[in-house]
């Protein structure tokens, strides 16, 4: 049997990118392999060569961007001391990106819909979901564990507090990309920001004191380069 010859790094950018932006624009149902080839500037038989259908295709593009999410947020968080800023910071790209990140974070959720619509019939689309959520919540619990050896958290099944957090960022994150008008980003910040700070033992109302913003890429979950608390001490 021939060996897959390997893509390029550069076309396979390029090829990710695409699918990002296809997906979040016309929903996995309705988009087409030549879709993305046509974005990308390549060939079907390319595109299905090396990813072989939408559905790998898909949890490929999800992972591709929660990476920038990895790399990004390690640059953020990589001058922030304290377990309580980081936790902070980390929520607010989570829930509330800034007008220069936000259609990134839109693309990001948007395929998180397909991923999640798909799962429960597709063990593939489904193990993908599982790996990433977990890695999610390893990358909240690393920084809660941080800030409970500090003394800046209280002592709490950090296991337990990451698990419920990253679900309720989910949840209102659905809200807001379904457009309800009672739930807008700052209000999710708000909710997670709280819960965290009630939780752990901190005072969440004053954020960071000067709000960064964040200048690039995808925000949302998932690439959140090992995990988050990790990555910020290297070079997701």
């Amino acid at each position: 049997m021939t060996k897959r010859r390997r893509l390029s790094e550069a076309r396979q950018t390029q090829i990710l990118q695409a699918a990002v932006e296809v997906i979040r624009e016309r929903g996995l149902c309705e988009t087409r392999i030549s879709d993305i080839a046509d974005r990308a500037g390549t060939s079907s038989a390319l595109v299905i060569y090396y990813f072989q259908s939408k559905d790998r295709l898909l949890g490929e593009a999800l992972a591709f961007s929660e990476e920038r999410f990895y790399e990004e947020t390690a640059r953020e968080l990589q001058g922030i001391t304290s377990a309580r800023d980081q936790l902070v910071r980390l929520i607010q790209l989570s829930c509330s990106p800034g007008p220069d990140a936000r259609q990134n974070w839109m693309d990001e959720w948007m395929l998180w819909l397909d991923l999640w619509a798909r799962a429960p019939r597709d063990p593939d689309v489904a193990r993908d979901r599982e790996l990433l959520d977990r890695r999610w919540r390893e990358a909240i619990t690393d920084i809660v564990q941080a800030g409970q050896q500090s003394g800046e958290f209280r002592q709490v099944d950090a296991e337990d507090f990451a698990l419920r957090l990253a679900v309720t960022i989910d949840g209102l994150a659905i809200q807001v990309v379904l457009g309800d008008p009672d739930v807008t980003t700052d209000l999710m910040e708000a909710i997670c920001l709280r819960m965290a700070g009630t939780e752990l033992g901190f005072d969440a109302s004053s954020g960071l004191g000067s709000r960064q913003q964040s200048k690039g890429g995808g925000v949302s979950r998932s690439g959140r380069a090992s995990h988050v608390a990790k990555a910020a001490g290297k070079s997701r």
